[in-house]
This record gives structure tokens, sequence and C-alpha cells, in this order.
């Protein structure tokens, strides 16, 4: 019976009516206008539900696509009005791709997703690739996940630019209570691709891919470079620390090519077309 109560005070603690009868033939039921019982979750179970139904139903997992989405729609009905808010905000500040490696709080998630969804600054103690920690004044646009890692997009008010935060190197995060309102937003899943696939190394390389965008696409994950159609052709953006790594992964697509840059990348590849031609030809001397 002690049980039966708490599970009626949790209820109301919600903000669910219920209405309880006195004497032998008494008991519980739900108040007027209280259709559906509620699901009870705390606030972290609850959000980590939403999380794992949000990111299968942008195809993390092949076929659970409509099963996600199903579930979604009825966890709406079934949580009460407070957690359902908390959960919208974060279904509709999520975005995925690619194939988690590094683990975050799902409170920290939480917040995050409802400064997006309800445009409200942030202030972050963020530690940098550098081991640097920096408090940083943002206004979170959307979060996105590639499989491995969470990064959050945000323009920095400091830089006055966009930028990405890995969500794994945020110490701590507290909303500030002040609003904003998002002005010419970027693409996030692009601008995250590009601090993965480009920013970090030495050399950026921009190459014309004798194929349509779909099939490269196909061969070369996000996390690895930007593909898109630039004046009628396919061009791949990516970058790597060495040149004989560039070179390896292009010829590995199997597609012909052309580097329109760096400079160096085109003549580390002529060089090395020379050398293969040269031994071929000995080989075939031989024979």
């Amino acid at each position: 019976m002690r049980s039966v109560r708490r599970d009626v005070d949790r209820l109301r603690q919600l903000g669910y009516s219920v209405e309880a009868t006195p004497g032998p033939a008494g008991g519980y039921r739900l108040g007027v206008g209280q259709s559906l019982p509620p699901l009870l979750l705390d606030d972290d179970e609850a959000a980590a539900v939403a999380i794992g139904l949000a990111v299968a139903a942008g195809g993390a997992v092949a076929g659970m696509e409509e099963a996600a989405l199903g579930a979604l729609a009825k966890l709406d009905r079934l949580l009460p009005p407070r957690l359902r808010a908390r959960v919208q905000s974060v279904r509709s500040s999520v975005e995925r791709f690619g194939s988690v490696e590094d683990t975050v709080s799902p409170e920290l998630l939480v917040l995050l997703a409802q400064a997006a969804a309800e445009s409200e600054r942030v202030l972050l103690s963020y530690r940098d690739r550098e081991q640097r920690e920096t408090e940083r004044r943002v206004e979170p646009y959307r979060l996105v996940s590639t499989g491995r890692r969470w990064y959050l997009v945000a323009h920095d008010l400091e830089r006055s630019e966009w930028r990405t935060f890995r969500v794994d190197r945020v110490l701590n995060a507290r909303l500030t209570g002040h609003r904003f309102r998002l002005e010419n937003p970027p693409d996030a899943r692009e601008l995250v691709s590009r601090g993965m696939s480009v920013a970090p190394y030495r050399y950026t390389a921009r190459v014309h891919i004798q194929a349509s965008v779909n099939d490269v696409r196909r061969r070369v994950p996000e996390t690895v470079g930007i593909v898109k159609r630039e004046g009628g052709r396919t061009v791949l953006t990516t970058g790597s620390d060495r040149l004989e790594l560039l070179a390896g992964h292009l010829v590995s697509l199997g597609f012909g090519f052309e580097v329109l840059e760096p400079p160096e990348l085109a003549s580390h590849i002529e060089s090395l077309a020379r050398v293969l031609l040269e031994a071929h030809g000995l080989r075939a001397q031989r024979r």
C-alpha cells in the first residue's frame, strides 16, 4: 500500500490530479480530464529515451526509423507536460550524421538542447585541443552527433563567428537567461564536417572527382570530406597533414580526378605517377 501511495504522490508532483475515495471500497483514480496515465520517467531517463529515439529516427539503426518515430509520438502523449517540453527541446535541437566514443552527460546534452531550442545564451567552460581552459559566451544553434562524438554548433560572441565545440570538452555549462535571435545560421552538419575533415590539417585539398556527387558520397563519409556540386563538377574538399595520405586516399576512391589545390599535392601525385609508370615499364620489359 505504501508503494501505491508513493506512486500517487509522484503523480501529483508531476501535475496530475488524483482523486482519493476513503473506505473499504475506496481507492484512487485520475481526475477529470486526465485521459492517459503518465509515463513514469525521471528527467535523466526521459532525456536518455528522447536522445536515443531521435538518433534512431535519423537512421542510426537501419530499418528502425519508422519504429523510432512511432515511439517518439507515443512518448509525447504519455509524458507529463513538464517532461514533454524537455523531450521536445532535445528532439528539435539534435541532428546526426556518420557512424559514441567520447561520453557526455545527459544533463549537459539536455541543457544545451534546451538552450538551442529556446534561443538562450550559454556560458561554457571549455578545454581546447591544446588543453587550454577558457570561458566562452555562445549562442547555441544545434547539437550534431557523428556517432563517435557530440558537437555543439554555436555563435561565439567573443570571436563573432560560428564555431563547433566538442561536447566532451565542455567542463561546465550555465544558462545566462539572455535571449538571442538567430541571423543567417550555417549548415550545422557541413560546419562540423569541415571542422573534422579539413580545418585541423596542414593541407586542404580541393579535387575535381570524375563521378556523381552521390557516388562520391558513398565512398567518402562526411567525417572525412565535403562533397559538393560546383560549376557542374563534383568537388571533394578534404585535408591531411601528409601529402602521401591524401594521394593514397584519392587513388583508393577508384575514380578519375584532377587536383585543383594545393599545388604541392598535384606535384606529389605527378611524381608518384612517374615512379609507378617507370616501375611498370621495367617489369613489362623483363617479361
